[in-house]
């Protein structure tokens, strides 16, 4: 959710440097993304990081099945990271202090200023999908699926916002929306662990709701 992290960093430092050495275009990144080395699809993961947009993405996700578990958890940092550049550094330095804010607690200055961020990038999927986390956390539930909305119109891929509405239909007690949420975001990266266990749970109680109807 933040730009190029610490912990990416340090996987990048870590991994061994090809012949080239450097961060390479975006082109040869996705044909390493390809290749039978995973330690080589781990590092064109944090390569796409660094040099790749939203057109990307679909490769990466493919990559949430990888059979190697560090190129998955890669793959997923790398789609938070480009989702989360709207390619204009005014507004990616407001979304920071929004990121700063929410981290911080400061939920309603949070709000404000990712209402800016969408007054500045409406087609930036990411201002409405923090909005949509703020509001939720403030229990503004009508308004975090507004946003939640907007996110999926422009991004329908959104496994976190797929996940968000989940949530938010499991406070407003439709477990049946929350249940077909739950599995349309692992329908898109299988690797949510809470989000398949609340999967689990809910099948659970909506099968004894049946047995007592």
């Amino acid at each position: 959710m933040r730009p190029l992290t610490t912990a990416l960093l340090a996987l990048f430092l870590l991994l061994p440097a090809p012949a080239s050495a450097q961060v390479p275009t975006r082109e040869a990144a996705l044909e390493t993304l390809q290749s039978p080395d995973p330690r080589q699809r781990q590092r064109a993961a944090v390569w796409l990081a660094q040099v790749g947009g939203m057109d990307d993405v679909p490769a990466l996700l493919a990559k949430l099945r990888d059979p190697d578990e560090d190129v998955r958890a890669i793959a997923e940092r790398a789609i938070w990271v480009i989702w989360s550049r709207s390619g204009n550094a005014q507004t990616d330095a407001l979304f920071l202090d929004g990121i700063v804010q929410m981290n911080a607690g400061q939920l309603r200055e949070g709000i404000a200023t990712f209402s800016r961020v969408i007054a500045i990038a409406p087609e930036f999927a990411e201002g409405w999908n923090k909005r949509a986390t703020l509001y939720f956390l403030v229990g503004d539930f009508e308004r975090s699926l507004r946003d939640c909305d907007e996110v999926i119109k422009r991004n329908p891929n959104h496994f976190g916002v797929l996940a968000g509405y989940g949530q938010i239909y499991m406070q407003l007690d439709d477990y049946e929306k929350a249940l077909d949420y739950f599995k349309r975001a692992l329908a898109v990266n299988p690797n949510l662990d809470g989000v398949e266990f609340q999967v689990r749970l809910l099948e659970r109680v909506l099968a004894e709701r049946r047995k007592k109807s």
